[in-house]
C-alpha cells in the first residue's frame, strides 16, 4: 500500500498528519505532506485509511498494491 497528498486538493486541515503522525508530515506552508516515499509499513495500513476517509478534501489517495 501506497498512500500521497494531492497538493492541487489540500488546504492545510491536517487531519491526516493528526490521525497518523507516522505517514504524515506538514511542510512550511502549511499543507501535508507525504514521510518518505509514501509505502506504508505493515500495521499502519488502518492509519492510512483513516487519515484519507477524514480528509475534508480528499487530498489523501491510497493506491492498494
Amino acid at each position: 500500500m501506497k498512500v500521497a497528498v494531492d497538493t492541487e486538493k489540500c488546504q492545510g486541515h491536517n487531519r491526516c498528519y493528526a490521525l497518523a503522525p507516522e505517514l504524515f508530515d506538514v511542510d512550511d506552508y502549511g499543507q501535508a505532506v507525504v514521510i518518505g516515499t509514501g509505502e506504508v509499513p505493515p500495521g499502519l495500513e488502518d492509519k492510512a485509511r483513516l487519515a484519507a476517509a477524514n480528509c475534508p478534501e480528499f487530498a489523501v489517495v491510497i493506491e492498494e498494491q
